[in-house]
């Protein structure tokens, strides 16, 4: 099998479409080595942990110490909110460093921005002398962003600074949420390369699911698990470089060695399309709000981001209540304002412009009821708390 790469437009970087997800390894460091060694030896090279992984960047830097860095691109993440004051990130960086047993990074990210007002927060506290000095030392030799808010929010990061690539979630249910395609095919076209995290919704796409999504599965005209077709989507667009999945066993790492070694962009046929169309239908007819993340709605003049309350709010019902409440207090609060559905006046301005005629006052008042529970204020008051924001 040979694996397949997509080049890095900004620096001609040759990468694995299959990237090492290295959140949640497996128990035994053993295994986890096997692994990683087993997936260079055939073709990966790109290697995603953070700073707030447990024990990821020290087991990762262990094992590459044993004469694989120099095949592999390490893609490691600085998290904002344990920034509070200039010496912070330096305190940060030679740490992962040292887990890591390197003294660069490929690949670092700022961790799982929300939207501008935290990379500003940053700016102020002095980030972009710190990068422009990290990276004449060559310390970091590219400087993204992961994210997880809204598209609007999205853009403006883009926009914001220079990057070097980013990362969003992306998936064949969630095309039109968060960054979405739109998000996706923005960034492409500024010629930044797009990481994908989360191909499987943390491997709600490959278990229970609706009975009638199997079956489609089942009966199509090649035989492919339900994560196979889903990795085979993502790589289906060219504007994506590299997919990272959490390999915890070799099984699953030589599976999905195998799929992209198969896996070309602009491949799908006519018949492929249909299967994810029925799927999705399937799927939709499951959502409670017909939203699309079009973002005719917004800008909502209290600040409500209308497509990500919609879109936590559908969550519930393939993901449940627990995750979807989680991602919902993360995606309006955790940021210095808020944009959750109860700010929402009634106005009614944004119902003028969607496509879809959805009462969407009617809709953030059930968003509301359902996501804003007596813990949503608590919550919201220690994330502000934690961060200082």
């Amino acid at each position: 099998m040979d694996m397949n790469y997509r080049v890095n437009p900004k620096n001609n970087d040759k990468l694995s479409i299959l990237g090492f997800g290295c959140m949640r390894f497996a128990k035994s460091e053993k295994e986890v080595e096997e692994q990683i060694i087993y997936a260079i030896e055939n073709g990966v090279n790109y290697f995603d942990t953070a700073y707030i992984y447990p024990n990821s960047e020290a087991i990762l830097g262990r094992v590459l110490a044993k004469g694989y860095r120099e095949r592999v691109k390490i893609a490691t993440k600085m998290p904002p909110y344990l920034i509070k004051k200039y010496e912070d990130f330096d305190k940060i960086f030679y740490q992962e460093l040292q887990r890591l047993q390197t003294d660069y990074i490929d690949y670092y990210f700022m961790h799982m921005l929300t939207d501008i007002n935290i990379w500003d927060r940053l700016i102020d506290i002095g980030i972009l002398k710190w990068i422009e000095e990290k990276k004449q030392k060559g310390q970091i030799i590219n400087i993204g962003f992961s994210y997880h808010g809204g598209r609007d929010e999205f853009i403006k990061l883009i926009d914001a600074y220079h990057w070097e690539f980013c990362m969003i979630q992306y998936n064949y249910l969630d095309e039109n949420n968060q960054a979405g395609k739109s998000g996706l095919k923005y960034a492409a076209a500024k010629g930044l390369p797009v990481m994908v995290m989360e191909p499987l919704r943390g491997g709600k796409l490959v278990t229970n699911l609706p009975r009638e999504v199997y079956h489609v599965w089942e009966k199509a005209y090649i035989k492919r698990s339900p994560a196979e077709w889903a990795f085979r989507w993502i790589w289906n667009h060219p504007e994506v470089t590299v997919v990272l999945s959490g390999m915890n066993s070799l099984e699953m790492v030589k599976e999905n060695i195998r799929v992209a070694s198969e896996s070309e962009a602009n491949s799908f046929t006519e018949d492929d399309e249909q299967l994810f169309s029925e799927v999705r239908r399937i799927l939709q007819e499951k959502i409670k709000i017909p939203c699309t993340g079009c973002n005719y709605c917004i800008p909502c003049p209290m600040g409500v981001d209308i497509p990500t309350c919609f879109s936590c709010y559908n969550d519930r019902e393939i993901e449940g209540k627990l995750s979807a409440i989680g991602k919902y207090i993360m995606q309006t609060s955790f940021k210095t304002k808020s944009h959750n559905a109860s700010l929402c006046s009634q106005c009614g301005k944004c119902e003028i412009h969607c496509p879809q005629k959805i009462a969407i006052r009617d809709e953030l008042t059930k968003v509301s009821k359902a996501m804003e529970g007596f813990y949503y204020k608590p919550a919201r008051y220690l994330i502000k708390r934690f961060m200082k924001l």
